[in-house]
């Protein structure tokens, strides 16, 4: 192979696992055998072995090898572009409604990331609460990280730094500390996990995350609230439905 031969290995072997030729729960062949059944060096075969791990397609497993990861079917995540309420308080889609906390919610004062604080509209290095919960179904099962940054003028010595704000949560007392009604806008977007965030959902070398960026502002348009929604792209996708424009009309319509 070329200079550049591990990168056709990885291809021939990413082609036969997605064909089904190399189905999830197979082992790769060792190193050494996989070098000589391509005739390429090991270090080529360990460098194609390296490529499908980063790609989240293969897996190092204690005693067994490499080992072809399972591809669980997606859940789908639904955003009608509704805000929902229960008797929890507002919730933003129905899959993840009847998810609860899977820890115990942490608060802390600390500085907002370069992209918060752009969003919350305050200098870089400002000190915001920072409110950090993991979300689930039950407790082994981590599925969401879900992360509030407030500016301090908004929420220091407010109810807001308690762990527990009580019913409703920090929209309703943002809403009684006189920001109702509140307002909603929200961004998609992906990005790789940090360390302790694939730690916490249990993500496997190579899974991005999907990533919801929710703004919550007051009627005069103040921003209140950054939400940084996180949950493994390997489980689940978002869908949204499309309605028709005034202007897509076909032109045989009455």
């Amino acid at each position: 192979m070329s200079p550049a031969g591990y990168q056709q290995l990885a291809d021939v072997l990413r082609a036969a696992i997605l064909r089904g030729e190399l189905a999830a729960g197979a082992t790769l062949p060792r190193l050494t055998d996989l070098a000589a059944q391509h005739g390429v060096a090991v270090l080529t075969a360990r460098r194609a072995v390296a490529v499908l791990e980063s790609e989240g397609l293969v897996e190092a497993v204690r005693r067994r090898g490499t080992v072809v990861r399972s591809q669980p079917p997606r859940r789908r995540i639904r955003r009608d572009r509704s805000v929902h309420r229960d008797e929890r308080g507002y919730y933003f889609d129905a899959a993840a409604q009847p998810w609860m906390a899977v820890e115990t919610p942490t608060v802390s004062w600390n500085s907002a990331p370069a992209d918060i604080a752009a969003l919350l509209d305050i200098e870089p290095g400002a000190e915001v609460l920072v409110r950090d919960r993991v979300m689930g179904a039950t407790t082994d099962n981590p599925l969401q990280l879900a992360t509030s940054y407030l500016p301090a003028d908004v929420a220091r010595g407010t109810v807001l730094e308690h762990p527990d704000t009580g019913p409703g949560g920090i929209y309703d007392r943002l809403e009684e500390m006189g920001h109702q009604p509140l307002r909603w806008s929200e961004t998609l977007g992906a990005r790789m996990p940090l360390h302790h965030e694939a730690r916490a959902l249990h993500l496997p070398p190579g899974v991005p995350l999907l990533r919801i960026l929710r703004t919550t502002t007051n009627p005069a348009g103040r921003v209140l609230e950054i939400n940084d929604t996180r949950v493994s792209a390997a489980l689940f996708e978002i869908s949204y439905p499309l309605q028709r424009h005034r202007t897509a009309q076909h032109p045989h319509d009455g």
